[in-house]
């Protein structure tokens, strides 16, 4: 069989070791497509896994490595179909095949595992595989994929995936992509997708619990919500007005990037914050009250399908591009919703922020403050105070090419500021820098 092409390669994007999670990821190949197979029992928390990994090398490789969290133990490893020598330290697994890969090839690894997995505790507390009252539910945002799959993670390198996850029969379980599969063979069911459009590891997901499922929209974009029957009722109020939103974001960003539509998980937990993965949300019991109070999340969710997960980011340093964008989007949808105008958000937070410590540079936060709510407000003022410099018509071009010209890809700040540039000059230019690389709050230029 003819291996998958290789993602699209970023454009003027150096990729190297992510600053802010430096000990995962291996630049030295690139990764086509990953083909899991999941076998997984909820009662005991038991996963056994075998992945088969296309990978090209991009130089001569006496090993290399993958991401694969310790807690979860490693029975076989092969490369092109032959056992080859593997260590498996900490969260590292280096293999080191029989003869050396020479570059371009087209390689396939492949590693069987199995454990119990857990969530990994960092600066950014737990993230990964996590067991809920009833099912699982899993956030790989940053460094979170391998606590479950055996990966290259680094959020530059995308892939595409086939996902073949068995589980008992109860049970919904959803993941990225379309789903092309599913077979109950008594107490056991086995769902089948395919992520088509390459995707960040981090962006893998894998959702189970006892859910019933909704039809939000059927086109252009199919919308699907997958919930405990108990909240129906609520779900389906608070997520009535998504197609809505599906609507004002395409017209603003261009089409829905993803071709099997897009999908909410609700679990019978609650959540301290929603989350996103490619194609799909997750959001906790928490978020549906009834009276549509978490609706801004709603749209903020949504927006990550385009800023984040269509459009990744080289490194972590740049995600005010994916938080910006999305809490941005927060504010184009509120006078939609009934809420303020875009306007008045930006001058309500502009004149929080000024009242917070002006201590931090959304450009490169560093590690610790990457998550810092200050990130996501003052990206999105950036942008807001773009869009007033270059005035609505240019600013809507701006953000659609941006989209169109980075589908699928990954960017950086500098990226962003540079097609900013040929939009609005130097003036633009000066702007994003004095926003985005200077710790003091910039005045909100006046409206063009």
């Amino acid at each position: 069989m003819k291996p998958p092409a290789l993602p699209r390669k970023p454009r003027n994007v150096v990729i190297g070791p992510d600053p802010y999670v430096p000990h995962h990821g291996d630049l030295t190949y690139a990764v086509r497509h990953y083909d899991l197979a999941l076998d997984y029992r909820v009662p005991s928390n038991r996963l056994a896994g075998r992945a088969r990994i296309a990978i090209s090398p991009l130089q001569r490789l006496d090993r290399f490595a993958l991401d694969l969290a310790g807690t979860l133990s490693v029975g076989k490893v092969l490369v092109d179909g032959a056992r080859v020598r593997y260590a498996h330290r900490g969260d590292r697994l280096t293999i080191t095949p029989a003869r050396p890969l020479p570059t371009g090839a087209d390689v396939t690894v492949e590693v069987q595992w199995s454990g119990n997995p857990r969530p990994t505790r960092g600066p950014w507390g737990e993230v990964g595989w996590e067991e809920l009252t009833e099912g699982v539910l899993v956030a790989g945002q940053p460094d979170g994929a391998p606590t479950w799959f055996p990966c290259n993670d680094h959020p530059a390198l995308k892939a595409t995936y086939a996902i073949e996850a068995t589980t008992d029969s109860p049970y919904v379980l959803v993941t990225n992509g379309a789903l092309v599969g599913r077979t109950v063979r008594g107490s056991r069911t086995t769902w089948r997708y395919e992520q088509r459009e390459p995707m960040s590891p981090y962006l893998a997901s894998v959702q189970i619990g006892a859910y019933v499922t909704e039809e939000l929209a059927a086109g252009p974009v199919p919308q699907r919500l997958h919930l405990p029957a108990r909240l129906r009722r609520t779900a389906l109020h608070d997520f009535a007005r998504q197609p809505q939103m599906m609507e004002l974001f395409t017209a603003a960003f261009g089409p829905y990037p993803f071709a099997a539509g897009y999908d909410v998980v609700v679990t019978d937990d609650p959540l301290e914050i929603p989350l996103e993965s490619q194609g799909f949300s997750t959001f906790g019991a928490n978020h549906c009250g009834g009276r549509r109070h978490d609706e801004r999340l709603v749209a903020h969710e949504l927006a990550h399908q385009w800023f984040g997960n269509a459009v990744g980011v080289a490194s972590w340093q740049h995600i005010w591009l994916n938080e910006g964008f999305a809490c941005y989007a927060e504010w184009l949808w509120a006078p939609y919703g009934g809420g303020e105008s875009t306007d008045a958000a930006a001058r309500r937070w502009h004149a929080a922020l000024k009242r917070q410590p002006q201590d931090l540079v959304i450009a490169d936060p560093g590690a610790a403050d990457m998550f810092d709510d200050r990130v996501y407000k003052r990206g999105a003022l950036t942008l807001h105070a773009l869009r007033r410099l270059l005035g609505d018509q240019v600013f809507g071009e701006l953000v659609q090419a941006w989209v169109a010209e980075h589908l699928q890809s990954v960017v950086t700040t500098e990226m962003f500021v540079e097609h900013a540039r040929t939009y609005g000059g130097a003036p633009a230019r000066t702007l994003l820098k004095a926003w985005l690389e200077q710790p003091t709050l910039p005045k909100l230029p006046a409206r063009r």
